[in-house]
C-alpha cells in the first residue's frame, strides 16, 4: 500500500499485495484516513470485476456517510455494471474531478 497526500485528499495505491490483502489493511488503517477525501488506484491490477470492486462497498458507504468522498480508480471493470453507491472512475484526474464535484454539491446543501 503506497500513500501519498494532497492536501486534503489521500490517494492510496495498491502495490504487489492481493486485493484481498489490501482491503485488510486498508480498514486497519482507515482511522488515518477517515477525515479526509479518499482516492484508491486500484489501476494496476491486470483484471478486476464486479465482485472486487464491492470488497470496498461498506468502506464506500461509511467514508461518505461522513460528507467525505471515496472514489476508486480503475480502467479495467466495465463502469455500466458498477452500483450507484460506490464511485469508480478510469484515470486519477477524474478522481479529482469527482471530488471537486462532491465537494460543491455538499457546500450548496446536496
Amino acid at each position: 500500500m503506497i500513500i501519498d497526500r494532497d492536501e486534503n485528499i489521500v490517494i492510496i495505491t495498491q502495490d504487489n499485495t492481493s486485493l484481498k490483502n489490501f482491503v485488510g489493511q486498508l480498514k486497519k488503517r482507515y482511522n488515518k484516513f477517515k477525515n479526509n477525501h479518499i482516492i484508491l488506484n486500484i489501476s494496476g491490477l491486470k483484471a478486476i470485476g464486479l465482485k472486487d470492486i464491492l470488497h470496498f462497498l461498506k468502506l464506500s458507504n461509511t467514508h461518505r456517510a461522513s460528507k467525505k468522498s471515496f472514489v476508486i480508480v480503475s480502467d479495467k471493470i466495465n463502469l455500466d455494471q458498477i452500483p450507484d453507491e460506490i464511485v469508480v472512475v478510469p484515470t486519477l484526474h477524474e478522481a479529482y474531478d469527482v471530488i471537486e464535484m462532491e465537494d460543491i454539491e455538499r457546500d450548496l446543501g446536496f
